[in-house]
């Protein structure tokens, strides 16, 4: 099998990659950073120019990468693979209060399955040695006999560095989850994993207040950030949290969170929302209405605070539109869009306003 060399200007980083390997996996294997997200060629977060060489464009999305940019040069390098030394010129900008830990591959053990909520799962999975990640990121699941893998976000802070906790929503014939997740998965299986992956991260040692806004199992990432910023005093700032869900049966880990904020009350609010519930019918601690609108009613202003945004992209673009609305800058608003396999049919591009 071929390998070719990678150089990723402005770095001038030269790599290896295989010609079965896409450029962005050799290039977080060997701790070399490009912005990412999906990883799968949805999103359009990793866009990037080629300068010289030739690459297989793979399964990038035609919404993700339209065709006139292919013919300009550009590339998505989380699908695209070489064909010979490629030179590469991608918009890198480092946080340098964010440490960069390299990809690698994890052998796993299912030690826990549990319905939690309304078509969710929580998946708990001992590693084989320890992993280092940030609050916020994912791994990638190797769905067994299929030769694909899906994203899940981790849920546990990072000073849980072998047992790791996921969350999974049933998509109706999806590959990963109703195919196996919800069917055939077991207790005591070995699972294959990658990661970790993803700069949705909670920027920690920060002193702004946050407002955090989470929909169905975008609330993973949204838990590590919490846990870690209260358990282990990574961030200064007060943080509140939105859970949005249609009724308090989609909604989960909602006595988690309450103790949590009963523990920092002075660091820590929690508000979980309901959409399709009056508030008879939900009861005394939630809010009633979509998360948005919520969120707007409690504040007259975000100025001057940080927002994170994660879960289905409806959700997560409302939520954006209203921040804004109430003041907050785009650079301090910080988000991660849950897109599934359709979502490369059917578009969802994001803003390149927003930092992810």
């Amino acid at each position: 099998m071929s390998t070719y060399r990678i150089t990723v200007e402005p770095l001038g980083r030269e790599i290896e990659c295989r010609e079965d390997q896409t450029i962005l996996d050799a290039c977080l294997r060997n701790g070399v950073w490009l912005p990412h997200s999906c990883t799968h060629g949805t999103c359009a977060t990793c866009k990037s120019e080629v300068l010289d060489g030739d690459i297989e464009h793979g399964a990038a999305s035609a919404f993700a990468l339209m065709d006139f940019e292919r013919d300009e040069g550009m590339c998505l390098p989380c699908c695209a693979t070489p064909r010979s030394d490629v030179v590469l010129e991608a918009d890198i900008d480092v946080d340098d209060d964010i440490e960069v830990h390299p990809v690698q591959d994890y052998t796993g053990v299912v030690v826990a399955l549990d319905d939690i909520a309304h078509e969710t799962r929580r998946l708990v999975v001992e590693l084989d040695r320890d992993i280092r990640h940030n609050a916020g990121q994912y791994l990638k699941f190797v769905v067994p006999g299929k030769g694909v893998d899906r994203t899940y976000s981790i849920a546990t802070p990072p000073t849980e560095t072998r047992r790791l906790e996921f969350h999974v929503r049933r998509t109706p014939g999806g590959l990963a989850s109703d195919g196996w997740v919800f069917s055939s998965m077991s207790v005591g299986e070995q699972v294959a994993l990658s990661g970790p992956y993803g700069r949705f991260v909670l920027k920690v040692g920060g002193d702004r207040d946050a407002v955090l806004v989470a929909g169905g199992t975008g609330l993973a990432p949204i838990k590590s950030m919490i846990r870690h910023a209260l358990e282990n005093d990574a961030y200064d700032g007060h943080l509140t949290l939105y859970q949005g869900a249609r009724t308090r049966e989609w909604l989960y880990d909602v006595e988690l969170f309450r103790e949590l904020e009963r523990a920092y009350p002075d660091r820590f609010t929690y508000r979980p929302c309901l959409s399709e519930e009056t508030a008879e019918q939900a009861g005394e601690g939630y809010g009633i209405g979509m998360v948005t609108d919520v969120l707007a009613a409690d504040h007259p202003t975000l100025q001057g605070k940080s927002g994170y945004l994660c879960g289905p992209p409806p959700m997560v673009e409302a939520a954006l539109k209203t921040m804004m609305s109430k003041r907050l800058f785009p650079r301090d608003i910080y988000r991660e869009e849950f897109f599934d396999e359709s979502d490369k049919a059917g578009g969802g591009l994001r803003s390149p306003l927003i930092k992810r």
